[in-house]
């Protein structure tokens, strides 16, 4: 049979094995390997920064002549922190994945020259997740003309401080604007002494996503920020309190297609309930995790000025009440609500009859997330889930007080149920487990402890293709 299968044949199999199966496919003969590594399209390594790791990996990218992503992690001692080994390794990468499109390099610092000779190696590059060094410096972008998605980070610490003043007259000064076609952009840990990013926004008219992390600026003047903001669909701010209300102010005056919000870590009262009131845009996800910013007035403006949003995800929020949360599901009673987390929220446990009364007004909800609420009942959960008869998708995980009555509601209230998570529910037992794999028609994956399936639970999700994540 080795011998009938011609080599093309071999590796359109070898693409469409699962994952699971694929790591034995190497083990048949050194033909299968060498095909098996040349079919791949994708990989994933971990290296520790020593000389035989290293050495190694020039042979290794070679054998895979069809990688089309790459991500590439060098283990974090002070050896990876040296620029000179992660310029080394980019330019084994250059030098051996001429037809990557995506390349994740977590590492110390690279060079930008390193990031030329990528550029002139990789011409298809559409996707780069990078680490630099400071100061910050973005005209290298222009060498990567098919780049769709950016990822910078640069470090949290070290390196000389920067006069911003200096900074500003270098880049501000130079009026040239080019036409990127970044699609998606993320920069992480940007200092306030850092500006050399007004170029970069004044030139992303096309960007759809925008992801700041740990940011104490924005890397340039709001003038030229702005200017990055009239196509946005998604934005993401985690662990930005310094920079957050300035830019909430200038996505509510300057967004019209903003459909997506995160806000994690840090926030001001001020500047959320601005935003809430003079929101331009149809907001249609929202997710918030801010334990000390918001409170009920955030979410009566939210009911007063956001009707179409079909995801609300709140973490960790201990300033809400019952009121402000029945006020804001009555006014997304009509707007058909899809997703609903409440995540570690107090509230929850805290107030009686309060999820009872959500569940009655938000009906078709589809998406339910109740996790790390380690004090909920069984009686205020089921009072919920009899109401929500249309969930796919639950997650309980972390809510130690619930137990196998729960799991007994849901299987006779919800028939859609496909993805369930119930680890660390000390309270539900293996007779629940079982009865609810067997009894639930559309479940394709369950989220439980292995000490937890009974044989008979093991069976019934084998029979079904039921996908079991201990």
């Amino acid at each position: 049979m080795d011998n009938i299968l011609c080599d093309e044949l071999l590796q359109e199999i070898f693409m469409k094995l699962p994952p699971s199966s694929s790591s034995s496919v190497s083990l048949v003969s050194k033909r299968w390997l060498y095909l098996f590594r040349s079919s791949r399209t994708s990989l994933s390594l971990r290296l520790l920064p020593r000389f035989s790791d290293i050495a190694s990996l020039s042979s290794l990218l070679s054998d895979h002549s069809s990688l089309s992503s790459l991500s590439l992690f060098l283990s974090s001692d002070s050896a990876s922190a040296d620029s000179a080994v992660s310029d080394y390794v980019l330019a084994v990468v250059s030098s051996r994945c001429s037809r990557l499109r995506a390349l994740r390099f977590m590492s110390g610092p690279v060079s930008l020259s390193s990031l030329n000779s990528l550029s002139t190696a990789c011409t298809c590059l559409t996707s780069l997740c990078i680490n630099l060094p400071r100061p910050v410096s973005l005209r290298w972008v222009l060498s990567f003309p098919s780049l769709r998605e950016l990822a910078i980070t640069w470090p949290s610490s070290g390196g000389q401080e920067i006069d911003p003043s200096n900074q500003f007259e270098v880049w501000e000064s130079d009026e040239t604007v080019a036409e990127l076609g970044l699609q998606s952009l993320c920069l992480v840990g940007i200092r306030r002494d850092d500006w050399g990013a007004g170029w970069l926004w004044r030139s992303c008219k096309n960007l759809k996503k925008l992801r700041l992390q740990s940011c104490q600026g924005i890397g340039g003047p709001y003038s030229s920020f702005v200017q990055c903001l009239r196509n946005l669909e998604e934005i993401e701010l985690r662990t930005c309190r310094s920079v957050v209300d300035g830019v909430l102010l200038h996505l509510a005056e300057n967004c019209q297609f903003l459909n997506s919000l995160l806000v994690y870590d840090g926030g001001s009262r001020d500047g959320l309930l601005h935003f809430f009131f003079h929101c331009r845009s149809n907001l249609q996800k929202l997710d918030l995790r801010l334990p000390l910013d918001l409170n009920n007035d955030h979410l009566s403006a939210m009911a007063a000025n956001i009707r179409g949003l079909s995801s609300l995800r709140l973490q960790n929020c201990c300033l809400v009440t019952g009121e402000g949360l029945k006020l804001l599901g009555t006014s997304m009673a009509s707007c058909g609500l899809e997703e609903l987390a409440l995540i570690n929220c107090d509230v929850v446990e805290r107030e009686s009859g309060l999820l009872a009364t959500l569940g009655q007004q938000l009906r078709q909800l589809r998406k339910l997330d109740l996790s790390h609420n380690e004090l909920l009942l069984d009686k205020e959960f089921i009072s919920m889930s009899v109401s929500c008869t249309h969930l796919s998708d639950l997650k309980l995980r972390g809510c130690k007080g619930l137990t196998n009555a729960a799991m007994i509601s849901v299987v006779r209230s919800c028939k859609f149920l496909e993805n369930v998570d119930i680890m660390h529910c000390g309270g539900i037992e293996s007779e629940a487990v079982e009865v609810f794999v067997e009894k639930s028609p559309k479940l394709r994956r369950i989220n439980v402890e292995e000490n937890k399936l009974s044989n008979a639970a093991k069976m019934w999700a084998s029979n079904r293709c039921i996908e079991v994540v201990y």
